[in-house]
């Protein structure tokens, strides 16, 4: 199974996330800010990273172009998981380097299927 970085300032999303992966078989790294998030990703390799794109101190854009520099990351899926549903924001996500978009309220199913299509 995999090891899973999900990045959501909502307690609620973490939790759901958490639950619902670990009870896939995947290890779920939380955390609340792309800053975080960051930080862990620079010392760990993970096979996916989830990641909300509003929230306080670093938002899912710049971890997604952060993540993107470092070397262990160029080819990680990384999957954007928001309410924003504007087509704009979803193609520069995917021009800064996100494999995915996931349309909140999310359940478990979707999120599932969204993480088997991405990591196989």
């Amino acid at each position: 199974m995999a090891n899973i970085i999900a990045v959501d300032d909502s307690v609620a999303i973490r939790t759901l996330m958490q639950v619902v992966l670990e009870s896939a078989g995947h290890t779920v790294f939380l955390f609340e800010n792309g800053r975080l998030a960051l930080d862990f990703a620079r010392g760990h390799n993970v096979d996916l990273v989830i990641t909300d794109l509003n929230m306080p101190e670093m938002g899912g854009m710049s971890l997604v172009s952060h993540l993107r520099r470092l070397d262990e990351y160029k080819t990680k899926p990384i999957l954007v998981i928001t309410t924003e549903t504007a087509d704009y924001k979803k193609q520069k996500a995917k021009t800064i380097g996100a494999t995915g978009w996931i349309a909140k309220p999310v359940d478990k199913d979707r999120l599932l299927r969204a993480v088997e299509r991405t990591i196989g």
